[in-house]
């Protein structure tokens, strides 16, 4: 049954994603009475389907290729609901729920049959190590589109490029505001991730861990992470220069996700 809620879940997420459209485009606002109710019905059948998922394999964690992404899909919708309820903007829908659509297609139609050796599978501590860091992705990702956002429409304030059928964005200050909480939200989150992981691979493994691929790239992500928010509060990092920057370490996080394929550890395998 976690499959056939996943799969409406996906298919509601689709709705949503061609709703936001007219939306935010074209400032429909018959169209947002759409996409809200279709997201928020998608992320209620999302949570019962991984629920579901976890409870019939014994509290089996999210830790394949496909059920981290699932997970992933269903933070990043939440973030958008989030946002949607604190500022009235479905801007941000734009990219987030076609992005939550993919990430829950190839789980809800394509389950994946991968693996892994990782020790302590059942583990309530390994569960909040993966849900920390998978928030943290989900709130840098918010954050980059949120600089994309800035920075498109502080070009059109200042081209006068402003008019009745273009996107409605919320006031400059107010996309500043989400991207830096977004990432002030994502820094306890991969923080807190991180120290979970060292402490349950030291118990485990021993130092030796430590040498891993994937856990040298994902402590350089940390390092960014936190000069990221360091630059953008001292310098008042706005515009180009911060997606540039956004940009730079959501390409951090992606070579940790690939890194996946090299480690010892954090591999999955097709049995």
């Amino acid at each position: 049954m976690s499959l056939l809620w996943l799969r409406v879940a996906v298919f509601l997420y689709g709705i949503a994603a061609l709703a936001v459209l007219p939306a935010a485009l074209y400032d429909r606002p018959r169209w947002r009475h759409v996409a809200i109710p279709a997201t928020v019905a998608a992320v209620l059948f999302h949570f019962v389907s991984l629920a579901e998922m976890l409870n019939a394999a014994h509290h089996r964690l999210p830790v394949d290729t496909h059920e981290t992404q699932s997970f992933l899909g269903l933070l990043l919708s939440l973030s958008f609901l989030v946002i949607y309820a604190k500022y009235r903007t479905i801007a941000l829908g734009i990219f987030l729920l076609p992005l939550a659509f993919l990430l829950g297609l190839l789980p809800a139609f394509h389950p994946g049959l991968e693996t892994t050796s990782l020790p302590g599978l059942h583990s309530g501590w390994l569960f909040l190590h993966i849900a920390l860091l998978l928030a943290a992705y989900a709130a840098l990702f918010v954050s980059l589109v949120a600089s994309v956002l800035y920075l498109v429409q502080e070009t059109r304030l200042k081209s006068k490029s402003l008019s009745a059928s273009s996107i409605k964005l919320p006031p400059l200050e107010t996309i500043d505001n989400i991207a830096l909480r977004a990432l002030l939200f994502g820094l306890p989150c991969i923080t807190a991730g991180l120290l979970i992981g060292s402490f349950l691979a030291e118990v485990t493994y021993g130092p030796s861990y430590f040498a891993d691929p994937k856990i040298l790239l994902a402590f350089a992500m940390w390092l960014a992470y936190i000069g990221m928010i360091y630059i953008r509060r001292h310098s008042g990092l706005r515009g180009r220069r911060a997606v540039y920057l956004s940009s730079f370490v959501f390409l951090v996080i992606l070579c940790v996700w690939v890194s996946n394929q090299f480690s010892a550890v954090h591999r999955f395998t097709t049995p």
